[in-house]
């Protein structure tokens, strides 16, 4: 069980970084992390097409990674 969990967790921690990678910029430079950063916490700009397939994804195998280290955890 514990190989099995290891290896999904290495599955979705390479899922999770082309995830991250394929995302395009959402901000340029410093001055957009601070005034862009606020729009996008809000919720003013929406992503379409495969920004938010990749965006949901990142999420979803975030929390997989999260998710899969306490189960690691406890079965150690």
């Amino acid at each position: 069980m514990l190989t099995v969990a290891m290896t999904l967790l290495i599955i979705d921690a390479i899922v999770l970084i082309v995830f991250v990678l394929l995302q395009s910029g959402k901000s340029a430079g410093l001055s957009g992390a601070i005034s862009g950063g606020a729009e996008q916490l809000f919720g003013k700009q929406k992503a379409k097409g495969i920004d938010a397939v990749l965006h949901r994804g990142t999420v979803v195998t975030g929390s997989l990674l999260f998710i899969l280290t306490f189960v690691i955890a406890y079965l150690i």
